[in-house]
């Protein structure tokens, strides 16, 4: 009989549905996110509104312009989704039925699921248990066990919660084992890696704009790279594989004469979501040191308690954390409540949290799928087990800040383990 784990019902905060509820802000005296939008974002979709052009046109074009020069990629390629971008990057390198793709377990479902879009396998390697990120140590013991040297094809590191992967080391591993890196930078906008923008490591990288990003565009993506091979392959699939310039073909420059070279799909960003990405682009490092001061004072907060485990910061002076998550840890062994009890009792002080991430291979697919236990995994599990997501966006007040972390420290005191008081 296989064993089993009882798995949170914690709405998944980074979903691509976009089911967040008026009714749901409206009962939290501080939600889990609010997008941060202003008056600049309004006027340019009225804008694009007046132009009578909706969909794909200027606009968007102009955004992958500006991204690519803010992380500094050659190419930048705009998309309705971070899981658009990763199916489009695997389906660029040529993923084949039956090849191995390594990435992580502690990931939002996109990242695994699109490698199966090609009956591919996802090959799930535990985390560092500091930083949650994929393990480069974990990446060599699992070699010819795991994975198979003979079927894999690249790998998808994730930067959890904005916080860079040891990209040297996965880079090196990378080249010694003839596998792309695709990066999923769901989180990692903007984030620089020992004086590099993420965007320009790896040999794709893929960006989320979902509304509880950085950077949004309510639902959106973008892919960078430095192949132009590559890129253009991505923008000819990103629309139905039609010849690149096919969005022009309703406009005075374009043609009504088209080509289908591959069938592809149905991924491109409209210049109405475009229109706010241009806008918030502009506003991205201001919006992240709003993150940056929110996160250092939970650090203050909760640095000293018995029983709370702040996130990891970099190491490096010329690395950076986006601070797209706040995932704070708790000692379960000085605890006398558990994490999903003290969620409960944030949420019926009115504010909202959530948990990063349910691990995969405890969901019933790729458990069943695969055959992986609970413990198999165990860096993972343990993380999913002891964190709640606070919340941390860059339109919070400092007293919203201030009632999260008066919480936090009232409801961990009241439960703290008698020998602790």
């Amino acid at each position: 009989m296989k064993a089993s784990i009882q798995i949170a019902h914690t709405p998944p905060a980074d979903s691509d549905s976009g089911k967040s509820t008026p009714k749901t802000l409206d009962a939290l005296t501080i939600p889990f996110h609010l997008p941060q939008l202003g008056d600049e974002e309004k006027a340019a979709v009225q804008k694009v509104m007046d132009s009578g052009w909706l969909t794909t046109g200027p606009v968007s074009m102009g955004f992958e312009q500006d991204f690519a020069r803010f992380t500094g990629a050659p190419h930048a390629i705009a998309v309705n989704s971070c899981t658009a971008a990763l199916h489009l990057a695997l389906e660029a390198i040529g993923l084949q039925p039956g090849d191995e793709v390594l990435t992580t377990p502690y990931t939002f479902a996109a990242t695994a699921e699109v490698v199966r879009y090609f009956d591919a396998k996802p090959c799930l390697i535990d985390i560092d248990p500091h930083t949650f990120n994929l393990s480069p140590e974990q990446l060599e013991k699992t070699k010819g066990i795991t994975w198979n040297p003979a079927k894999a094809k690249a790998i998808i590191p994730v930067h959890f919660a904005g916080l860079p992967c040891d990209m040297d080391a996965i880079m090196d591993f990378a080249q010694r084992n003839k596998l792309y890196v695709i990066e999923d930078a769901a989180h990692a906008l903007p984030t620089c890696y020992k004086g590099r923008m993420v965007g320009t490591l790896g040999d794709i990288t893929a960006f989320s704009f979902y509304v509880t990003k950085t950077i949004t565009t309510g639902e959106g993506g973008m892919i960078t790279t430095a192949h132009g091979e590559l890129a253009d392959r991505m923008r000819m699939m990103r629309l139905h594989g039609i010849s690149r310039d096919a969005w022009k073909r309703y406009s005075a420059e374009g043609s009504w004469f088209y080509e289908i070279h591959q069938p592809g799909f149905k991924y491109n960003l409209t210049d109405l979501a475009a229109a706010i990405g241009v806008e918030q682009l502009k506003k991205a490092w201001d919006m992240t040191k709003q993150r940056v001061d929110i996160a250092a004072q939970y650090d203050q907060a909760f640095g000293q308690h018995p029983a709370l485990i702040i996130p990891p910061a970099p190491q490096e002076d010329d690395t950076t954390h986006s601070r797209h998550l706040y995932p704070l840890r708790f000692n379960p062994k000085r605890l006398r409540i558990s994490r999903d009890a003290f969620i409960e009792e944030m949420k019926a002080a009115g504010i909202g949290t959530s948990v990063h991430f349910i691990p995969l291979h405890i969901h019933p697919y790729y458990r069943d799928t695969y055959g992986y236990q609970p413990e198999d995994l165990p860096h993972a599990l343990n993380a999913y087990q002891q964190v709640m997501s606070l919340p941390i966006y860059s339109g919070m007040t400092e007293a919203g800040v201030e009632q999260v972390m008066d919480t936090v420290l009232r409801i961990a005191n009241a439960h703290l383990k008698p020998e602790l008081l």
